[in-house]
């Protein structure tokens, strides 16, 4: 963490904003102005983001009050920050989210976006159809390329910087499941399904070129880029007939931990699966299973049709 520059942390946070979630420019640059705040806060302390803790973050919201900023401004700088924090843990950046302990102005947590089975399925039905009518094999590659990451995005939950990272090796495995190197360097094992494995196995055929990745692409790192994949998988989800801004890579990550968790797979299950250090981050899916709960109860109970 100490070798990463501050400002490159800040603009790798703002590239996924806008890869993934469909940040406007606007709110882009409202959020790099919070941050160079923030940042020149830091550096006036000479502390590095992954150097921070709760105290620090509790003393940065007490210097914004001092300089009489409003409380709705403060809590927007709070949000900021917080989603920062909260990217370089996910991304294993940081050995832990500072801001997690902070309370500022009550503000209701949004539940994260998830489509319905039907709409996953017919998302995968649409990358599938454009893979078998593509006019060329240029082009059958590259839609295959992309039935293939949403199938295996949706098989296993991965986020989506262990999903364009795979190694071209996870292509050919035998094995039902993945062995996937998260965030902190911890190894978990992903279970496959035997549709994703035939994904992998169709996409991997079309690689001429020998290489390490089973996304290889033409950037910086050799593989396909998060922001590529989230672009791609929007004009998908739009020729399935689903709002463009209800879809991004993470989307089915929640998709996955949401569906698990309706089918009846334990919370502790699924925070394995997603790579969750700490059970409290899987618990924003406690939602689903206070609706299972109250079906169980109308369905089961004796006295519930009463």
């Amino acid at each position: 963490m100490s070798g990463s520059a501050p400002q490159g942390l800040m603009h790798a946070y703002l590239d996924m904003l806008a890869a993934e979630r469909g940040a406007a420019a606007n709110t882009l640059a409202a959020y790099r102005r919070d941050l160079d705040d923030y940042l020149a806060y830091l550096q006036g302390k000479r502390l590095a983001p992954g150097d921070v803790e709760a105290s620090g973050i509790r003393a940065y919201l007490a210097e914004l009050e001092a300089r009489g900023l409003k409380s709705t401004s403060a809590a927007r700088r709070l949000s900021c920050v917080r989603g920062f924090h909260r990217f370089l843990y996910a991304e294993g950046l940081a050995e832990s989210d500072p801001t997690a302990p902070v309370s500022g102005p009550k503000r209701g947590r949004g539940l994260p976006k998830v489509l319905s089975v039907a709409e996953v399925d017919r998302l995968l039905s649409v990358a599938k159809e454009a893979a078998a009518t593509a006019p060329n094999p240029v082009e059958a590659a590259r839609a295959g390329r992309m039935h293939c990451l949403i199938e295996l995005l949706y098989a296993t939950g991965l986020r989506v910087s262990e999903l364009v990272a795979l190694p071209r090796a996870a292509g050919s495995t035998k094995e039902r499941f993945l062995v996937v190197r998260g965030k902190g360097g911890r190894e978990r094992l992903v279970p496959l399904t035997e549709v994703a494995r035939q994904a992998m196995a169709t996409h991997l055929a079309t690689l001429a070129a020998p290489g390490p990745w089973l996304f290889p692409a033409d950037s910086e790192t050799g593989h396909l880029t998060r922001q590529a994949f989230a672009r791609d998988l929007k004009a998908v989800a739009a020729a399935a007939g689903i709002r463009t801004d209800r879809i991004s890579p993470h989307v089915l990550r929640h998709a996955f931990a949401s569906h698990m968790l309706q089918n009846g797979a334990d919370l502790r299950v699924i925070q394995e699966l997603l790579g969750h250090a700490d059970i409290s981050t899987t618990q924003i899916y406690t939602h689903v299973l206070d609706e299972r709960l109250k079906q169980m109860v109308r369905d089961l109970h004796p006295l519930a049709s009463a």
